[in-house]
């Protein structure tokens, strides 16, 4: 019987301790349990704003997609228009470039037409004088021609004459501004050929200095003279230097 009391204490104190620590586990269920719903909660809130923060990204992106290509047009465009402006304010200095050139020819025009009238010529006959004038400024400039080929003649033949007769060292002269160079030079047979001919008024036996830089390298007399160039030989005891190709010529004998 005792052993019987006994075990029922025994219980009944398990029971009561059993039941007094129930009740912090419980606690802590429940302190876990909504812990777990709250965090559960701003997880789901946590991704809601993630996916929304991701459609606003996605959408930012296109816009800015957008905007990039709005601003590459726009770019274009307006190169396209800063051109058109470039070419028509080309085309506008051009334009007024012509009209100042077509109001100045008039203006000539009107002028030399009022000197035309004021000489007494009819305009109709205006034309036919200056055809006349350019026919007569023709043919005074190969008169000119001529009388220039008549003096280079005459020069010559009186350069041969004195020459023939044996009139003493003969000088001929050249034209002061005759400049020419060496084009060829042939060392062996002592003879050079020069840029300058019978159209610069190169002589036969005219001498010309050789200088390179300023200074003397050597003196040259004419053989031979063609149209545009002419063929020399390097005076005996003139060579102070070897004569080169680009070198540089001038009368001896400058005309008066």
């Amino acid at each position: 019987m005792l052993i019987r009391i006994s075990l029922i204490v025994a219980i009944v104190a398990g029971l009561a301790a059993a039941g007094i620590s129930f009740i912090p586990v419980k606690q802590k269920i429940d302190t876990v349990k909504s812990q777990r719903d709250s965090e559960k909660q701003q997880k789901e809130s946590a991704q809601k704003e993630l996916a929304s923060t991701k459609k606003e990204l996605g959408n930012t992106k296109k816009e800015l997609e957008s905007t990039k290509t709005e601003l590459a047009t726009a770019q274009q465009e307006r190169e396209k228009a800063v051109a058109a402006e470039a070419a028509q304010t080309k085309r506008a200095t051009q334009l007024n470039d012509e009209l100042n050139k077509a109001k100045k020819d008039r203006e000539d025009a009107q002028a030399e037409l009022a000197a035309w009238k004021a000489l007494g010529i009819p305009v109709n006959q205006v034309k036919d004088v200056i055809a006349l004038a350019k026919q007569l400024q023709v043919e005074q400039e190969e008169a000119q021609l001529v009388i220039k080929k008549l003096g280079q003649d005459k020069a010559r033949l009186t350069n041969e004459i004195a020459r023939l007769v044996g009139q003493g060292e003969m000088k001929v002269p050249l034209p002061a501004n005759l400049r020419g160079t060496v084009v060829i030079v042939d060392p062996k047979h002592d003879f050079v050929v020069l840029n300058v001919g019978e159209d610069q008024g190169v002589l036969e036996y005219g001498e010309l200095l050789v200088h390179r830089k300023g200074e003397l390298v050597g003196k040259v007399i004419v053989r031979t003279v063609e149209k545009g160039r002419s063929i020399a030989n390097l005076m005996p005891g003139w060579k102070l230097g070897d004569v080169l190709e680009g070198d540089q010529v001038i009368p001896a004998y400058p005309a008066s």
